[in-house]
């Protein structure tokens, strides 16, 4: 009935997404290439995660 009021899991895991990616990218501009290798890997996760849940919904 108040299904609007339900989190979107799929923005949630997006903004996580965009966040870890500008971390990296700060990372990597400050010269700290294993943290940016780290978040990298990170982002890659959410990404996954991303691409099973836009699956799952088709």
């Amino acid at each position: 009935m108040l299904g609007f009021l339900k989190s979107d899991p799929k923005k949630k895991l997006q903004k996580a997404y965009e966040d870890t990616l500008a971390k990296a990218l700060h990372a990597q501009r400050n010269g700290d290439l294993r943290s940016h290798g780290t978040l990298m890997e990170e982002a890659e996760k959410i990404y996954a995660e991303i691409q099973t849940l836009e699956q799952g919904k088709n």
